[in-house]
């Protein structure tokens, strides 16, 4: 009898996680295949999402990504486990969120004008699993999508790769004269090259 209710109260969630995508997908008129592509899964598994006979997925990285491409935190589903190392702060990661707001655009929208081939590793970026590009000419088209000044750019881009040496260990205050020269000759380099 206890088995029997636990099992109703299961189904309830997943039609309810499931139900969920469902309506997001026709609310912002998201095609099933570009969902697919930007939680880096197949179609297959995307009608599976949304059919409330077959279990919600559990998986966390899948439940991340679905809830980053819903502008929603993944807690929102009750198949969500939180991990036990959290993701911590980035700092870089918030700038580019505060310029998505700015511009008005959602997560759907800001994915959409990337080639799709990019559209998950964006994802990856917006939910903080993966850094931001210390490529330029990658934080440059990014740049240009929510209309970053060169100035702007140049200063999220300098903050990307200082965490990226600091990540590799590398001691930024003692080696203070060495990064300033660095930066100063990147600066220079990157504009007198958008001014070609």
């Amino acid at each position: 009898m206890k088995d029997r209710k636990n099992n109703k109260q299961k189904q309830k969630i997943n039609q309810k996680s499931s139900k969920k995508v469902s309506d997001f997908l026709e609310k912002s008129k998201l095609h099933k295949k570009d969902f697919a592509l930007m939680i880096g899964v197949t179609l297959s598994y995307v009608y599976n999402l949304i059919d409330d006979a077959i279990a919600f997925s559990t998986r966390g990285t899948t439940l991340e990504r679905i809830a980053t491409v819903m502008d929603i935190m993944p807690e929102e589903f009750d198949e969500y486990v939180i991990p036990s190392d959290p993701v911590p702060y980035n700092k870089n990661l918030e700038t580019l969120k505060e310029y998505m707001k700015q511009k008005k655009l959602s997560t759907v929208e800001f994915l959409k004008k990337f080639e799709r081939k990019k559209r998950l590793q964006v994802v990856d970026i917006l939910r903080g699993a993966k850094p931001l590009y210390i490529d330029f000419s990658e934080l440059k088209n990014i740049g240009e999508i929510l209309n970053i000044t060169d100035e702007e750019l140049f200063s999220l881009w300098k903050n990307v790769l200082a965490d990226y040496l600091e990540d590799g260990n590398f001691d930024i205050q003692g080696n203070q004269g060495l990064v300033d020269a660095m930066f100063k000759g990147a600066q220079k380099y990157i504009l007198s090259s958008q001014n070609k």
